[in-house]
């Protein structure tokens, strides 16, 4: 099934502590940690039909900008995501913030 990057909503479900998406009720998703002033990315996982699409980027740069309107320091621990904020250098700086207690 095609994905319209364009009319997806990504959620932040902050009690749960992750950024999601649901396409046809199926759950993909961005989960994190805050730890202080640390915003620490541990998984970022799409449902089979709708990789490649663009879904993990939408979420991650719903998150990113989170991250960034919070003054938070981003922690990719997940491969995507250490991957997505090589290749879009703009957010490169979030990871540099300083580190909180």
């Amino acid at each position: 099934m095609k994905v319209d990057l364009g009319e997806l909503k990504v959620t932040h479900k902050e009690t749960e502590s992750r950024f999601e998406v649901r396409i046809n009720d199926h759950l993909s998703k961005l989960d994190y940690m805050l730890n202080g002033k640390n915003f620490v990315i541990t998984h970022v996982g799409v449902y089979p039909e709708f990789r490649g699409q663009g879904v993990a980027g939408k979420i991650m740069e719903s998150s990113l900008e989170y991250a960034r309107q919070n003054a938070l320091r981003v922690i990719p621990m997940c491969s995507y995501a250490a991957g997505y904020i090589r290749k879009n250098p703009r957010y490169l700086e979030l990871t540099k913030q300083e580190r909180s207690q």
